[in-house]
């Protein structure tokens, strides 16, 4: 007979447990810059249309300086693009 009761298993014993931090980062109509992320994801949910590349694990950045706009492409389908904006975009600067 045992003279201890069996341990179960813990739930973080696993590892990796935390969130990944998936997700839209960036909401339509933001002003964004080149390589910013909009969204982080696994697989391809959401695909990449004009001014917007893809990375190996299915992140989608901008490559341009401008506006955030999503859209469909088939009923079941998202994408997000970039409408270009042509002037530069600057941080106000603090008055002395």
């Amino acid at each position: 007979m045992a003279h201890k009761k069996g341990g179960g298993a813990k739930a973080t014993q696993k590892g990796n447990v935390s969130g990944k931090r998936l997700g839209v980062k960036v909401s339509g109509g933001s002003v964004i810059k080149p390589g910013q992320i909009i969204i982080r994801q696994r697989g391809r949910q959401i695909i990449p249309g004009k001014n917007v590349e893809m990375g190996k694990d299915f992140t989608i950045y901008s490559i341009v300086n401008g506006v955030v706009e999503f859209g469909w492409v088939t009923k079941n389908r998202k994408k997000v693009s970039v409408i270009e904006v042509t002037k530069k975009i600057e941080k106000k600067e603090k008055k002395k």
